[in-house]
C-alpha cells in the first residue's frame, strides 16, 4: 500500500440512456479497488495518525450509517427492494452495530473528539444533503458501494487497531463477512429499482458514490 491517498481517477457522469448492470458494478468495483490500493501502510503511520483514521471512521459510521440506510429506504419505491434494505437495518439494530463500533474505537484508544468530527463535517454534510433528495437508484447505489468498501476496509482497519494495542475485533470480524452479502443484495436492489422506476434522463446515478469516495478520502487523510 502506498503512503498517500490520491483521489480515484474516475469522472462523474450523467446518463441519458440505459447502461448495463455489468458496467455499473465494474465502475463501483474499480472505485473501491482504487481507494483500497491507495491506503497508507498502517505500520508506516504514527500512533496519532492511526488513531485519527479510526476516530474519523467512527465519527462517520456510528451515528450515520443507520440514518443513511433509513433515508435510502424512504427514497426507494419498488416493493421488491424494500425488504433488502430492511434486512440490513434489522441486523444493524438487532446486533447493535453502533455499540460494536464504539467498543472497537474505545479499545483502540480512538474514540472521536470534536476535532475528529469537525474534520469530516463538510463531506458528511454533503452526503446527508444528497440522501435528502430521496432519489432511489443513486441512494441505493451509494449504499451498495459503501458496503463493498467497508468489507475490504476491515482488514486494514483491524491492523490499525491492533497496532494501537487493541484486541477488540468483533466489529471488523463481523463486517468483513456480512457486508459481502449486503453489498450483493443492495446491487440486486439497485437493478430492481432501475427496472421498475427508471431514472430521469440526465441523472448522475454515481453522485452518492462520488460523495462517499470523497468522505472515505477525508477519513483516511484527515
Amino acid at each position: 500500500m502506498s503512503s498517500t491517498l490520491a483521489a480515484p481517477q474516475v469522472q462523474a457522469q450523467s446518463f441519458s440512456a440505459p447502461i448495463s448492470e455489468a458496467s455499473i458494478q465494474a465502475r463501483v468495483a474499480k472505485t473501491i479497488d482504487d481507494l483500497i490500493a491507495q491506503l497508507p501502510n498502517p505500520e508506516e503511520l504514527s500512533s496519532e495518525q492511526r488513531r485519527g483514521i479510526i476516530a474519523r471512521y467512527t465519527a462517520v459510521l456510528e451515528g450515520n450509517f443507520i440514518y443513511w440506510m433509513t433515508a435510502t429506504f424512504l427514497a426507494v419505491k419498488s416493493q421488491e427492494a424494500h425488504p433488502i434494505i430492511l434486512e440490513n437495518l434489522y441486523e444493524e439494530c438487532r446486533d447493535s452495530h453502533p455499540a460494536m463500533m464504539r467498543r472497537f474505537a474505545i479499545a483502540a484508544h480512538a474514540f472521536p473528539t470534536d476535532t475528529d468530527a469537525i474534520a469530516v463535517d463538510k463531506n458528511l454534510t454533503a452526503m446527508r444533503l444528497f440522501l435528502g433528495k430521496l432519489s432511489g437508484v443513486p441512494s441505493l447505489l451509494s449504499m451498495a458501494f459503501f458496503e463493498g468498501w467497508i468489507q475490504k476496509f476491515m482488514a486494514p482497519l483491524a491492523k490499525l487497531a491492533a497496532l494501537q494495542g487493541s484486541t477488540e475485533m468483533e466489529y471488523t470480524d463481523v463486517h468483513g463477512v456480512c457486508d459481502v452479502r449486503h453489498s450483493q443484495e443492495l446491487f440486486r436492489g439497485v437493478f430492481l429499482e432501475m427496472e421498475r422506476y427508471p431514472v430521469v434522463d440526465g441523472t448522475d446515478i454515481f453522485e452518492g458514490v462520488d460523495l462517499l469516495s470523497a468522505l472515505v478520502q477525508n477519513i483516511v487523510q484527515g
